[in-house]
């Protein structure tokens, strides 16, 4: 309509009909703009649903895409631990399960005792041989990496021999399940493991003690002020993983456990004092002379003058066992070993 108002201007003008097709004109053009404007809006809308439909797919996909890849790091750790090697049985079996009073008098032999952590490496301990008579406290000393921790672990088969034997009077603890075995050994670690939950469930998880026996051990291990001093003495609650509690009480609670393990006749402290101070450390050495006097005691030292006082010291390096006699013998030898490690701590003049 408006080509056709253009081309006949001078007949509109000449019938005065200008006002009319004004209108008409402006009437056509608002009802073109109605459809424009509808037309765009949906564009719009259009536009901004592909756009959030585009993210959603981009964000889904990136989030699967994350999640597969956790999922699959996760299925190789599950398929890495399917290829680990399995350990010995957890019982006995009646062939060879031990007396229940075993082990009665807690004497320790390696006989040429190699070990190594995983199949194909280099062995660790490389021929190990020595004899603990029963009821000695026996120190146990050498160079980082030496292998001192090693034969910890292999008491308690943590790490398979490769060969030799290690007998507990005179029991090969090979042919032992592992639950037997553990059981009848006691061990303080350099980092004590404590438990959520109250003193008294730390100190007796199995519920099979009185508390008159908790008491008593509590204050051997002077921890019984401490305890006493808690709201709710036995009852107060033990943070996870001891966090409300300083090192030395946790160390001294875990020589608590070990008091109460009536059937053990072995105790083994992995350098169990290396990160108490003087006192507390001073504390467990008094208690373990007291109070360990029928067990025979294996003591892996990190500070040399907590193992002056055994009846011998085991001085191992790379593996091999190169000095075993009295520490004061030692300490007197010159050439040996021990006598260098004891002036580099400063315990020769």
């Amino acid at each position: 309509m408006l080509g056709e108002t253009l081309v006949g201007v001078a007949t509109i003008r000449a019938f005065g009909e200008q006002g009319r097709f004004v209108a008409e004109n402006e009437a056509k053009v608002d009802h073109n703009h109605e459809a424009c404007f509808a037309s765009i809006g949906a564009n719009c809308w259009v536009a901004v649903r592909l756009e959030f439909i585009d993210n959603v797919l981009i964000l889904t996909a990136a989030s699967f895409a994350a999640e597969v890849e956790t999922n699959i790091v996760s299925c190789e750790r599950v398929i890495e631990y399917t290829k680990l090697k399995q350990e010995g049985p957890w019982e006995s079996d009646q062939q060879h399960r031990p007396n229940p009073s075993w082990p009665k008098k807690g004497e320790i032999v390696f006989q040429d005792v190699q070990c190594r952590y995983r199949d194909g490496l280099d062995v660790v301990l490389k021929g190990v041989d020595f004899k603990v008579q029963a009821q000695e406290k026996i120190g146990i000393c050498g160079r980082t990496g030496a292998g001192k921790s090693t034969i910890a672990l292999s008491l308690f088969r943590l790490v398979e021999k490769a060969a030799g034997r290690i007998l507990i009077d005179g029991v090969d603890i090979s042919h032992i399940g592992l639950n037997d075995l553990r059981s009848k050994i006691s061990i303080i670690p350099q980092d004590s493991q404590c438990f959520e939950g109250t003193w008294r469930a730390n100190l007796d998880p199995e519920g099979s003690k009185t508390d008159e026996e908790l008491w008593r051990v509590l204050e051997h291990c002077k921890l019984k002020p401490h305890i006493q001093s808690l709201e709710g003495g036995l009852e107060a609650k033990i943070e996870e993983g001891g966090h409300n509690l300083s090192h030395g009480q946790r160390q001294l609670l875990c020589l608590s456990r070990a008091m109460l393990l009536k059937s053990s006749k072995i105790l083994l402290m992995d350098e169990a004092t290396s990160s108490v101070d003087p006192e507390t450390d001073s504390d467990i050495q008094a208690v373990i002379r007291k109070e360990f006097q029928s067990f025979t005691v294996l003591v892996i030292a990190h500070r040399l003058n907590t193992i002056m006082d055994c009846n011998k010291v085991l001085v191992v390096d790379k593996g091999k066992v190169i000095e075993f006699d009295s520490p004061h013998i030692l300490r007197e030898n010159k050439d040996s070993e021990f006598y260098k490690m004891c002036q580099e701590a400063g315990l020769i003049d």
